[in-house]
């Protein structure tokens, strides 16, 4: 099992989280998993950048991003050269030390 640690957020996780994945795992699913409710407006299909995070550690052993997550990446508040769309990201066996930004682009949010 990965570990992935998610800093700490002001509301989504505002003490920071642990969670155990299977490599394989997206971050999103496994986020969402262990019950950081990382927001996926468009149901983790490679259409939004509403679940972008950071890699802070561990991204080299992420695979490459596709064109089209590079694509949606360029719109995303805050990119970072280790930004990533969560629901794209699939852990491998590295530990991940994860930051969602503290903004998203989405105009919907089912939870404001």
């Amino acid at each position: 099992m990965t570990q992935l640690i998610f800093l700490p957020h002001e509301e989504i996780c505002p003490e920071g989280a642990v969670i155990e994945a299977e490599p394989g795992t997206t971050i999103c699913d496994a986020a969402l998993a262990g019950g950081v409710e990382i927001e996926h407006a468009c149901e983790k299909s490679c259409a939004c950048t509403t679940c972008h995070v950071i890699v802070r550690e561990g991204f080299d052993s992420l695979e490459e991003s596709t064109e089209e997550e590079d694509d949606l990446l360029d719109k995303a508040w805050g990119l970072e050269p280790e930004s990533r769309l969560s629901c794209q990201a699939r852990v491998g066996d590295e530990d991940l030390v994860i930051e969602i930004p503290k903004y998203t682009i989405n105009m919907v949010s089912e939870s404001h």
